[in-house]
């Protein structure tokens, strides 16, 4: 039994077959010129501008972050700084840096993956040596196992082990719970519109067919037969010399009038638009005034940041700490804190009142405003008479008479 015949056998059995299948293409070629309005076929979503924008805006924002680790103490949690943390946060692969490194990643998980993302540990002795991200299309999964709970990762047509390899998932598929389904499915149609919309907005500012001026002339003049002789009387009667200048023409044989064209606004294409980009916005998750709808809104972007950003943040760096952390203590986390937008007397007042309450010493409040640390600053004070809060009761008026 050949290759071919295994093939058709598994199709005709029903077996599941995860290769390619031969798939039918249907092509149109219209002859007029209307064919510029129109925009037929599959839209990518990788060749939608909107959509592009969207998924880009949330792949910067994760890889500006700082990646913590932390450990977890009997007194809190607390940051660990050592060659782990520096290969994470710094140096994950040695031919990018960490911020491309990790935007690769997000836009694998949201766009070019279709919701997944999958990073290849190298290892030399037990010892991390880098994080290789691999390019959405060498990448397939091949399901296994009883109801399909496990699965295998195919890269390069070569089955991986899942256990050992990072898998970034982002909106898992209703399936394949193991498996990410991205937003392909979602912005199918609004991809099409907006494209359809571009199409259209393109041939018909390149269209001839829009004067502002019609000239009613006799048909019975001679040289109105022929393009020479139409070409002849504008020349004669309707171009000026300068500009201002008046037209002088006959009245018996003459008539001008002037027309509106037709714009984009008469057709509602804005509309339209606006409408597409706002549902791009709301399925990426991204506020609308990042697509150039509305305004920008300071709280609608701490939203954001707190619900959106720190979700996806959160599928990273908990995939990060089960895969490449062993202690059991230990995590990564994302400084989610730095992409909130306050203005510096709102950082001000909340970082006086918590040195104010012994929160927080002088040195913390320095190391955020972005200044180096200075002795005497590291001690943390109560605003009462300034005291170190471990001697808050040696305070004047609870000593009365020497007590």
């Amino acid at each position: 039994m050949g290759i071919f015949d295994r093939f058709r056998q598994k199709r005709n059995n029903d077996i599941p077959y995860y290769g390619p299948y031969p798939q039918n293409t249907i092509g149109y070629l219209l002859g007029s010129d209307f064919d510029n309005c129109c925009c037929s076929g599959y839209v990518k979503l990788i060749d939608c501008p909107e959509v592009i924008a969207a998924c880009r805006v949330i792949a910067e924002l994760i890889s500006s972050m700082t990646i913590y680790l932390m450990a977890n103490t009997e007194k809190g949690d607390i940051r660990i700084q050592n060659e782990l943390s520096r290969a994470i946060d710094i140096n994950p692969t040695p031919n990018m840096t960490r911020k491309t490194w990790m935007e690769g990643i997000v836009m694998n998980m949201l766009l070019y993956g279709e919701g997944n993302a999958i990073v290849m540990p190298h290892t030399h002795e037990g010892y991390l040596q880098s994080l290789e991200p691999i390019a959405a299309s060498r990448v397939s999964f091949l399901p296994k196992g009883i109801r399909n709970r496990y699965y295998n990762v195919l890269i390069d047509g070569v089955a991986k082990n899942p256990e050992n390899l990072l898998h970034f998932v982002h909106n898992p598929d209703e399936n394949y719970l193991w498996k990410g389904k991205g937003i392909n499915v979602y912005l199918k149609d609004i991809a099409k519109n907006l494209a359809q919309a571009q199409k259209t907005n393109n041939a018909f500012m390149e269209s001839n067919w829009k004067p502002s001026i019609i000239v009613k002339v006799d048909a019975m003049i001679d040289e109105f037969s022929t393009p020479e002789g139409r070409d002849k009387i504008l020349k004669s009667y309707v171009q000026s010399a300068e500009a201002g200048q008046p037209w002088l023409v006959p009245a018996e044989q003459f008539q001008v009038e002037q027309i509106k064209p037709l714009t984009l606004k008469d057709l509602a294409i804005n509309e339209n638009v606006e409408l597409d980009k706002r549902t791009v916005a709301a399925v990426v998750g991204v506020p609308a005034f990042l697509l150039g709808v509305g305004e920008y809104n300071q709280k609608e972007w701490n939203n954001f940041i707190q619900f959106k950003i720190k979700s996806i943040a959160l599928e990273i760096t908990q995939e990060l700490t089960k895969k490449i952390i062993v202690s059991p203590k230990w995590y990564f986390k994302f400084n989610t804190l730095s992409l909130l937008d306050w203005d510096m007397a709102t950082i001000g007042n909340v970082l006086g009142s918590l040195y104010d309450k012994g929160v927080i010493n002088g040195n913390e409040i320095r190391d955020r405003l972005g200044y180096d640390p200075v002795e005497g600053q590291d001690k943390f004070y109560i605003l009462e008479n300034f005291l170190p809060s471990d001697q808050i009761g040696k305070q004047k008026k609870i000593i009365q008479e020497g007590e």
